[in-house]
């Protein structure tokens, strides 16, 4: 098995009306009950939006500390999915469903270890 990094790419802007909102979080739930019943769940969640962030550099032997996103972008980390799965095309087919039940574009990527089972 190895580990697979599902990020949830949010677009910067308005977030959606709470009535679809309300549904996109019952999908996420039904997504997460899925992940969990097939041993494929290790964690999720969301993040706060790049203004709350914090950045860390390292300079001249000492440590920068500035607040706010690094970058200014159109879309930012909006939330994590780490998962199991025996290889990419089975976390291609999680990811697909994470981008159902969220609508938001999802990257997939390996960790460059194997999970310890």
């Amino acid at each position: 098995m190895k580990y697979y990094l599902l990020s949830v790419m949010q677009p910067q802007g308005e977030p959606p009306a709470p009535e679809v909102l309300e549904e996109i979080m019952h999908n996420l739930d039904v997504f997460h009950a899925e992940l969990r019943e097939a041993g494929a769940w290790v964690f999720a969640g969301g993040l706060h939006g790049p203004e709350t962030a914090t950045v860390l550099r390292a300079k001249d032997g000492d440590v920068l500390v500035t607040d706010g996103p690094y970058t200014e972008s159109k879309e930012y980390l909006g939330g994590i999915c780490l998962i199991k799965a025996p290889d990419l095309d089975a976390a291609l087919d999680w990811g697909r469903k994470a981008t159902l039940a969220t609508t938001l574009p999802i990257e997939v990527r390996p960790f460059m270890h194997e999970a310890e089972d």
